[in-house]
């Protein structure tokens, strides 16, 4: 059973920066992609940031140029260093795997528990 661990929520000042780690733990399958979710109080849960197998990047409209996306999936790492935080990045952040079964071709999904991050004004 493949399984997520992610790391490196907490409570930030705005302006002051964070580093999430998204790893992962008995996998055999290979990876198509990781991303970077979020989920505030009382909304849905949006994109943040995502890094295919390919090394291509893509962001959320909110956090172009301030959060940055890296890792290598063939590793089973991805991270996102979140910059120059903003009160309205306050949420729960949840890493997403998309894997590739090998053996017979299927993609699937895995979510991590999720972290929290809460910044201050």
């Amino acid at each position: 059973q493949v399984q997520l661990v992610e790391s490196g929520g907490g409570l930030v000042q705005a302006g002051g920066s964070l580093r999430l780690s998204c790893t992962t733990e008995g996998s055999i399958y290979s990876v198509n992609a990781m991303r970077w979710y979020r989920q505030a109080p009382g909304k849905g849960r949006e994109l943040v940031a995502g890094l295919d197998s390919t090394g291509l990047t893509d962001y959320g409209d909110d956090v172009k140029g301030r959060f940055a996306i890296s890792g290598d999936t063939a590793k089973y790492r991805a991270y996102l260093q979140m910059n120059s935080l903003k009160p309205e990045d306050t949420a729960d952040y949840y890493c997403h795997v998309d894997f590739h079964n090998n053996y017979d071709g299927t993609i699937f999904g895995v979510w991590g528990q999720g972290t929290q991050v809460t910044v201050s004004s």
